[in-house]
């Protein structure tokens, strides 16, 4: 449903959310952990950069991290830069130029009710709700180690 660059997108959104709070991840690291090749992350990532949905920082202690938190990321915000300003994936089988409910295709009741489901998807599920848990920060994991 998706291109493989918002796969891509995604899985890095994915794994900068599931950082540690604060932390940067270098782009090679970020590249290998995710299965992306390098280069090509490194265009997702200016794009993510120029969007305003990643920021990147050069030098020690340099890398990529999310600008804003993971629940304040819709799943929509991502998939629209890549998927060319729409996440519409149109008519099922293309029979008619303009699909709809007035000039429906064979398959459009059907499709419909799943394309309702995958926008209320896109527009309520936030990067932070399919990472899963965060890693602990070197200070977090150092804090838990105090307590009896």
């Amino acid at each position: 449903m998706f291109s493989t660059t918002t796969k891509y997108a995604l899985k890095a959104l994915v794994h900068l959310a599931r950082a540690p709070a604060g932390a940067s991840t270098l782009g090679r690291e970020l590249a290998q952990q995710s299965s992306i090749p390098l280069h090509y992350l490194s265009k997702i990532m200016l794009v993510l950069r120029d969007a305003g949905l990643v920021a990147a920082t050069r030098g020690l202690g340099g890398g990529y991290r999310l600008s804003k938190p993971a629940g304040q990321i819709l799943l929509e915000e991502a998939v629209k830069l890549f998927e060319g300003g729409t996440v519409d994936p149109g008519c099922l089988l293309a029979e008619k130029a303009h699909c709809s409910d007035s000039a429906p295709c064979s398959a459009h009741t059907a499709w419909k009710t799943l394309l309702e489901a995958y926008f209320e998807f896109l527009g309520s599920t936030t990067i932070e709700d399919i990472a899963g848990p965060r890693k602990p920060s070197a200070r977090d994991r150092k804090h838990a180690k105090k307590k009896p």
